[in-house]
């Protein structure tokens, strides 16, 4: 599961579709844009040519920065993607709050709260990236909950609500809910919760979970169930992993899932087994975890696997929504599922078998695990695609910016550390990992474009420390600030993980530390890389540098040919979608950490984001939704922009190293004054 805690770090100086395309008159009925995931609109007002002209059309707030205290807050991430239907923005908040607001003033239309306790610590935060509509083609044209939204809950609820009105809906479960029986007792109440919106199709709703990481061997199961969409009543469930002759539990679907209604498939994207570092009492490749599966929606029954990861120790599972799209393959046009990975590779399979449509070679990984661990001799490597990020890291890849100990500090850790290169085993010497935990790609998964064929993904560039504790020293063990610590009870091994930082708290790998990428999925090659995000918001003195900032969202496309992201800066962004220029940037409360979406209201495009921030990013925190538009008659364009490409902006980057600079010699200074002293 995503761990980008500590992250931040970033300054730790506090540092052609064959899913449903979009209505021209509409824009986004699902988290994806359309049931496949595209993350596409068919939208075109807003173009290169004209997005200087945006202006704020609203911002919302929750209430919740001001109604919640702040240690709850503390605890929240807002990465909600808002629906547009039933004429009406609705999006659920961290709490799992349901709003439906006016698409073109941001007025509030109804509201709905389930009242989820906030006194525990739930494992992924409290967050929810969004609700799902569905559509009762069946039911009368005004009967109430027709039109219903279903949303999963921090502390495991499905819920129906009417579109229109946000009462429950009375007939589906218990007056409008149903309470999911985990199937064993929990650790504490926060170990499991869900955190994606449902999938739904031919009159099935259909939920996964998300579970606590690296607490323990026997962890609760990562059963997939699905309930009829009308009342509520259980229709099927699906356990991903095999149990035959292992000892595990997760390999749970916590990123949002796809519906190919024609075909009547769902498509989970699995996780790893626990606990994630060592799987000695997990042996073989454990079928059906690291995969993306098909299953026939109305029945459960297994359409096809296919496995990312074998035995998978590093938490290399899928955390991104499996694309479906229609591609031009050189052999004519081909149905597809498009899954990108966070170790970086893309995997493109035949939706109706799970065949690869390129070769996968399956290629020697290093080998030497922990004692008792039994790892497979070989993991899968797409041929045709190219990684979207980069794979292996050594010295030469530290980040020395400022002066030499910074460089030489960084260089020490990568080097005290195993590195092997993509695939090597954690150990208790401790291993980098790189790509780290939270990607290459993460919960925002990939964007395709059906009219021109590209693939586009926001990536990051990380790494991180993973050392195994062995048993007898793991429970006295105090792990440091900025580590994430894990008892893997059952196992011989507790478990630490940290982004390895340089001793001014920044990340030691060269920038960009996030970059978008474009694909020619048909020619296997990359069309551009742009880096996305600064410090501002993140450094001390708002120090602009233009290094990325790591990017666990996703982006929107649109056939107007721009991209709009957000990043870990209080900033949304569009870039062009042809060469990755950055054309814009929208200034946002706090930074929109979740995927922004478009939709068209009374004759005007809009695109809007959440805009939240993120405690495990380490940035500000809020309760909003932005939305902009372009600049009618008399009013001026919110352009805010703050690339180092404007006039003086070089002058003020290079004051800013220069400040920097000055306060990493400053610190080693001080540091060497205590070594000093300490050798005296």
């Amino acid at each position: 599961m995503i761990r980008v805690r500590h992250l931040v770090g970033l300054l730790a100086i506090p540092l052609l579709a064959s899913a449903p395309a979009l209505g021209a008159d509409a824009g986004w009925s699902s988290w994806g844009g359309d049931p496949g995931g595209q993350k596409f609109s068919t939208l075109k007002q807003i173009t290169p040519d004209n997005v200087g002209n945006l202006v704020r059309a609203f911002e919302y707030h929750t209430g919740d920065l001001v109604t919640r205290p702040p240690e709850v807050m503390k605890r929240t991430k807002f990465e909600t993607t808002p629906l547009f239907v039933e004429d009406s923005l609705i999006f659920c908040s961290p709490f799992n709050e349901v709003i439906a607001l006016d698409p073109g003033t941001g007025a509030e239309k109804w509201r709905y709260d389930p009242e989820i306790r906030t006194d525990y610590r739930p494992a992924n935060r409290f967050v929810c990236r969004g609700v799902t509509y569905w559509l009762d083609d069946q039911a009368p044209a005004n009967a109430a909950c027709r039109a219903r939204i279903f949303m999963g809950t921090n502390d495991v609820r499905l819920i129906a609500l009417d579109a229109n009105t946000g009462i429950p809906c009375a007939g589906f479960g218990d007056r409008g809910e149903v309470r999911i029986d985990v199937g064993m007792k929990l650790e504490w109440p926060g170990e499991f919760q869900i955190t994606s919106p449902p999938a739904v199709g031919r009159g099935v709703v259909v939920v996964g979970s998300a579970i606590g990481d690296n607490r323990r061997v026997n962890a609760p199961a990562g059963t997939v169930r699905a309930f009829d969409a009308r009342s509520g009543q259980p229709r099927w469930s699906f356990e991903p992993l095999k149990h035959d002759g292992i000892e595990a539990g997760h390999a749970n679907v916590w990123a949002p899932m796809s519906v190919d209604e024609a075909r009547g498939l769902v498509f989970l994207p699995t996780t790893s087994p626990s606990p994630d570092f060592w799987g000695g009492k997990r042996p073989g490749n454990n079928e059906h975890a690291n995969s993306v599966v098909a299953l026939r929606i109305e029945t459960g029954e297994l359409a096809w696997s296919f496995q990312a990861v074998h035995h998978d120790v590093w938490d290399y599972d899928l955390p991104a929504q499996p694309t479906l799209a229609r591609i031009e393959t050189g052999e004519g046009p081909r149905d597809v599922v498009i899954q990108p990975t966070k170790h970086g590779f893309v995997f493109v399979l035949d939706r109706d078998s799970g065949k690869p449509v390129w070769p996968v070679e399956e290629r020697a990984v290093p080998q030497g695990g922990a004692e008792g661990e039994k790892l497979s001799p070989t993991q899968p490597f797409p041929t045709h695609v190219p990684a979207l990020t980069q794979q292996t890291i050594s010295a030469d890849d530290a980040f020395s910016p400022f002066p030499a100990f910074m460089h030489s500090a960084c260089a020490e850790r990568f080097a005290s550390a195993r590195n092997d290169g993509l695939f090597t085993p954690p150990s208790t010497q401790g291993t980098l990992e790189f790509p780290f935990t939270g990607g290459g790609v993460n919960w925002g998964s990939a964007a395709f474009d059906p009219v021109n064929q590209i693939l586009y993904a926001n990536t990051s560039r990380v790494a991180h420390l993973i050392k195994l504790i062995p048993r007898a020293e793991a429970a006295g063990f105090n792990p440091p600030p900025g580590h994430d610590f894990g008892q893997q009870q059952g196992a011989p091994f507790a478990m630490s993980r940290s982004v390895v930082m340089s001793p001014v708290g920044l990340i030691c790998v060269k920038p960009p530390w996030g970059e978008t990428v474009a694909v020619d999925l048909k020619a296997g090659k990359i069309l551009w890389r742009s880096t996305v995000g600064t410090t501002e918001d993140l450094a001390p003195l708002g120090l602009p540098f233009a290094w990325g900032t790591p990017l666990v969202n996703g982006v929107a496309i649109t056939a107007g040919g721009l991209l709009f992201t957000g990043a870990m800066d209080a900033y949304l962004r569009a870039f062009d979608a042809r060469d990755g220029r950055e054309l814009w940037q929208g200034r946002l409360p706090v930074p929109g950490i979740a995927n922004p979406m478009t939709y068209l209201w009374k004759g005007e495009q809009y695109v809007a984001i959440g805009a939240g921030g993120h405690s495990e990013g380490g940035t500000s925190i809020g309760d909003s939704v932005v939305a902009f538009r372009l600049a009618r008659a008399g009013e001026s364009p919110s352009l805010v922009s703050r690339t180092l490409d404007r006039p003086g902006g070089r002058f003020w980057a290079a004051v800013s190293v220069l400040m920097l600079a000055t306060i990493a010699l400053v610190i080693a200074g001080l540091r060497w004054r205590v070594s000093r002293r300490r050798t005296v």
